[in-house]
């Protein structure tokens, strides 16, 4: 008996437990301790996962003028994006200013923006000092810390900012009066038939950081697809530099055919903007000071260069 027991126990437990056991798919790997930690850097308002580091308002000035200002402006009242400074008090009166200063309920989340997403060229390029010194100017210029200020892992947290007890989502990203962002209740009645935009990116914006699908983490053994060479207007995007250049019209900075004119009939043109590329500069084409490129490799910055030179066609 015993043993017709055993026997109707293999043949009808064994392989439910077999299609009870997780699928495998054979692709991928299992992360590596290093791999974790490149994704593992959110900073929590306590100043949980804050790293070691310092910075002080003085070093963040050359770091804001360099890599920030061109688009926020070099006191925040920003040339193309969100205003950063000023508004503080505001949100309660009837012209509500939400600045980076005005509406932040924690010092740590600015810290953890700027480490993850800035300079908006070349996210995540800066040291853990060099994030502690922009947060510690950008701060003072809404006057939340002194002009001496110096900012660490220990001090960053305990900071408290001037709408700590005030933070809502109960309005508008850029107006205390205006419909919420988020939160909203579909109804689902009386349903539209025909959708139609709104809004849409605008075109300098399109394609900024190149294609995500290609950037993402490689999955599976099979053989990596080759990758063309990309044209000038192709890195231009890339590199997030019709941010702030259209092909024929001035954004924050000249349009790409204005440069081609402008440099025409200089033998060194090419050397000259290749260096200018790489490095940033000021003075040039006025006061807004234009951002290094340190994630672009010498030769695509040429290939840009050579792209511009040639009419931006």
């Amino acid at each position: 008996m015993s043993r017709w027991f055993d026997l109707a126990f293999a043949l009808f437990a064994v392989p439910a437990l077999v299609a009870a056991a997780p699928l495998q798919y054979g692709f991928g790997k299992a992360a590596t301790a290093e791999e974790i930690a490149g994704w593992n850097i959110d900073v929590r308002p306590d100043g949980a996962g804050l790293p070691k580091g310092r910075g002080s308002v003085a070093e963040g000035q050359a770091i804001y003028d360099r890599q920030c200002a061109s688009c926020h402006g070099t006191f925040g009242e920003s040339n193309s994006y969100l205003q950063i400074a000023g508004g503080v008090g505001s949100l309660a009166t009837d012209q509500p200013m939400r600045t980076t200063g005005s509406k932040l309920n924690y010092a740590t989340t600015l810290w953890d923006y700027i480490n993850r997403a800035m300079p908006f060229n070349a996210p995540q390029t800066l040291t853990p000092n060099e994030v502690y010194a922009v947060t510690a100017y950008v701060l003072n210029l809404s006057d939340i810390v002194p002009a001496d200020a110096v900012l660490d892992q220990d001090s960053l947290p305990k900071l408290a900012m001037p709408n700590r007890d005030g933070f809502t989502t109960k309005h508008g990203f850029m107006r205390r009066d205006g419909k919420p962002d988020t939160h909203n209740t579909a109804c689902m009645t009386n349903c539209v038939k025909e959708v139609r935009l709104s809004s849409e990116i605008p075109d300098y914006a399109r394609g900024q950081h190149g294609s995500l699908a290609e950037q993402g983490r490689g999955v599976g053994t099979a053989a990596p697809r080759p990758v063309a060479a990309e044209s000038g207007l192709d890195l231009a995007k890339a590199a997030a530099c019709m941010a702030c250049h259209g092909v024929t019209d001035k954004l924050v900075g000249p349009g790409f055919r204005e440069v081609a004119t402008r440099y025409a009939s200089d033998g060194n043109a090419e050397s000259r903007l290749v260096a200018k590329v790489k490095a940033g500069g000021v003075g040039v084409w006025g006061a807004v000071p234009m951002p290094a490129q340190p994630k672009l490799t010498d030769a695509d910055a040429r290939t840009v260069v050579q792209w511009i030179l040639a009419g931006a066609k």
